[in-house]
């Protein structure tokens, strides 16, 4: 007997328009012939959205109308939802509550009303924190300590999920911690040049860890989550294979893009690891009067360690991440190439 169900003829995806949104658009468009339903929050996302997949059935929206998700979910009795719309980086730290817990609620509400038969719920790490040393990493079990509103809110958005399993839906989380690969958005494409360039600053010795996840792996991971019997009820990390170091994620950087033939730059930012400890202070000051600076909140992080343990994933799923960091990495590099965009 198999552990995976069949897939549902319809597969509803929310967030379409968003990195993994389109990523997965693109698996589902080349690998499946599903139906295949989305969300996106304004009219202007739908031509992109169609350029990825041209049969996708696309509902404009906000996510947490609660009119828009049971339209969005009407005649979608035996679905399966893939939740990925939420709020990472918006300008008042009140849309993290408004889309990403609010949003999530009425979207549960609709499923459970439509008859859907899973909905998997793409999460984050930022719900767990920051780990205290850098030898450690977050386990299967790990407590909630969220960082921040963009980790509270991702918090109480994953604990309505869990809480809405059962009675005929069944609800499964997945963890994803910094991704990157195809679709990536503008500020990964800043990322790279930052690394070309020598101008992504490395705090300290660089030697905290990241666990970050191939867009690819991630994709696998969804897959799997919302089709094994062993999901329901559950939250799972994934990730690639082991951590990386933040020194040795900005070299893979640099010599992929080398390899692919793009002058690199010989300096490099180094700054003391303080830098970092300032930048969350004025981050949680900034937020605690209602507002966000993306630039900020990134700076505060980069002198920390947030690393997973993706064992029980491996073990209830049967996830084997395939693509590391410098295949990831050179996949991406190559998809900016061919779409003309400038590192």
């Amino acid at each position: 007997m198999s552990d995976l169900v069949p897939p549902a003829e319809l597969t509803v995806l929310t967030g379409a328009s968003g990195w993994f949104g389109r990523a997965y658009l693109a698996h589902l468009k080349d690998t499946t012939d599903r139906r295949v339903r989305v969300l996106v929050p304004v009219a202007a996302d739908v031509p992109g959205v169609l350029d990825v997949h041209p049969g996708a059935a696309v509902h404009v929206g906000d996510i947490a109308d609660a009119e828009v998700t049971r339209r969005l979910l009407a005649g979608a009795e035996g679905a399966d939802v893939v939740h990925a719309a939420g709020v990472i980086h918006p300008r008042r730290t009140s849309e993290f509550t408004r889309v990403n817990v609010l949003g999530t609620q009425a979207l549960l509400a609709a499923a459970r009303g439509a008859g859907v038969r899973r909905l998997t719920h793409i999460s984050s790490n930022s719900p767990f924190g920051v780990n205290p040393r850098t030898d450690e990493v977050f386990r299967h079990t790990e407590p909630y300590r969220p960082y921040l509103g963009y980790g509270e809110s991702k918090m109480h958005a994953e604990i309505a999920v869990l809480s809405a399993n059962g009675d005929g839906l069944e609800t499964t989380v997945v963890r994803p911690p910094w991704f990157y690969g195809e679709w990536q958005p503008a500020r990964q494409s800043t990322f790279f040049s930052l690394c070309r360039h020598g101008r992504f600053p490395l705090l300290g010795d660089g030697s905290m860890r990241r666990s970050m996840t191939y867009v690819g792996n991630l994709i696998q991971g969804v897959e799997l989550a919302s089709r094994h019997v062993k999901a329901p009820g559950n939250g799972y990390w994934v990730a690639d294979e082991r951590p990386y170091t933040m020194r040795e994620v900005v070299d893979t950087v640099r010599r992929v893009l080398r390899e692919e033939g793009y002058a690199i730059s010989k300096r490099q930012l180094r700054f003391p690891l303080v830098l970092g400890e300032l930048a969350e202070r004025a981050d949680r000051l900034l937020q605690g009067r209602g507002r966000y600076s993306q630039e900020l909140h990134v700076l505060g992080e980069l002198d920390k360690t947030i690393a997973c343990d993706i064992a029980t994933t491996t073990a209830d799923l049967g996830y084997r991440p395939s693509v590391a960091l410098a295949e990831g990495m050179r996949r991406s590099i190559r998809w900016c190439r061919s779409r003309g965009i400038d590192l």
